[in-house]
């Protein structure tokens, strides 16, 4: 199964590395294959940058300890309500992705059984390795 983490995810898993968040991403990399596209690892260093400075280290450590599949965010294709997630679900819908997790409220309402949009809390219930 390939699964897409989205930003928010990340970010918490950075911030906070013993976190449910940082549990599913190790789950996931353990158990699937991880797909990020470009514009997730861009806007995970932007936001880090500002609101969290000091953990850019850990961001760049994590980005390196991670095997993921890398892929390329399209400009164009669907669009969604808060346009700075469009480039986003394109990546996860032209990569072929299952699953997107995501604590983003426009991902959590999308209605897709393609890839369907699992948060963080429903991952781990439906997995249950937690």
């Amino acid at each position: 199964m390939r699964i897409m983490i989205d930003t928010n995810v990340i970010i918490s898993a950075v911030y906070n590395p013993t976190s449910k968040p940082a549990q599913v991403l190790n789950h996931v990399c353990t158990n699937y294959e991880l797909v990020l596209c470009d514009y997730i690892i861009s806007e995970c260093r932007d936001v880090i940058t500002r609101k969290f400075p000091h953990h850019i280290i850990a961001f760049d450590k994590l980005l390196a300890s991670l095997a993921y599949e890398l892929v390329s965010a399209p400009k164009d294709g669907l669009v969604m309500e808060d346009p700075k997630d469009s480039p986003i679900l394109n990546a996860a819908v032209v990569a072929g992705v299952d699953v997107i997790i995501s604590g983003d409220k426009h991902f959590l309402l999308l209605d897709m059984k393609r890839p369907k949009v699992l948060s963080v809390a429903k991952y781990i219930e439906t997995e249950t390795y937690l």
